[in-house]
């Protein structure tokens, strides 16, 4: 389970994927010791890529939260309805009349086909003089549900990833200005895909990375 993102009102997330469906419920509860009226104007199944939305069918629905109990909202999405890819739940709610948007839970995966994805890692070692000074990709490692670029700079970098047919939505970013190493985690390559293009704001030319066969 995972925390909401109201002062007033706390917002998780409980999901279970079946051969069918995954089957969950929203779990409200007052955050401020306070009780709440919470209105759904909208609750929808965003797919990551903005491919796909897909309503909960929770539109209408008047809950009264109070502070002591877990107040349990259940959803059901068919399995058919949901394609290969990264998922994340967005509410536009109504606390006491006042109108709040809140992602419960993190991002939820629906695999891709066994053997559709690449796998693999490229040392890469290339750099560029971009927008904060030099920045200089490590590596790109190729998961079945991810593909993550770490690379060295002094400030996080701004970078998009693409393919020659797509670009690659993010997943996450994270910089320790510390250390200076970086990650930027975005959506599978597929195995048929056989080159990335890195591109990093204020450098000259993107860094083009060419995938094993």
């Amino acid at each position: 389970m995972s925390t909401g993102s109201s002062d007033r009102v706390s917002f998780r997330a409980h999901l279970e994927r079946f051969p069918l469906a995954v089957k969950g419920a929203l779990v409200l509860r007052a955050a401020d010791g306070i009780p709440h009226q919470v209105a759904f104007r909208r609750a929808v199944v965003n797919e990551l890529s903005g491919a796909l939305s897909l309503q909960l069918g929770l539109d209408e629905v008047v809950q009264d939260v109070g502070p002591t109990k877990d107040l349990f909202v259940p959803f059901e999405i068919p399995a058919a309805d949901l394609a290969s890819g990264w998922y994340r739940l967005e509410c536009a709610v109504l606390i006491d009349g006042v109108p709040e948007t809140v992602w419960p839970g993190e991002a939820f995966l629906v695999p891709w086909p066994r053997a559709s994805n690449r796998r693999g890692s490229v040392e890469v070692g290339a750099a560029v003089e971009a927008d904060h000074g030099k920045v200089r990709i490590e590596r790109v490692e190729c998961a079945t549900d991810r593909v993550q670029v770490t690379y060295e700079s002094s400030e996080r970098a701004t970078m998009l990833l693409a393919t020659a047919a797509r670009t690659l939505a993010s997943l996450d970013h994270e910089h320790d200005a510390e250390t200076g190493r970086g990650t930027l985690t975005a959506y599978p390559l597929m195995r048929i895909e056989d080159r990335l293009t890195i591109e990093i704001r204020g450098a000259r030319d993107p860094i083009e990375v060419v995938l094993e066969s």
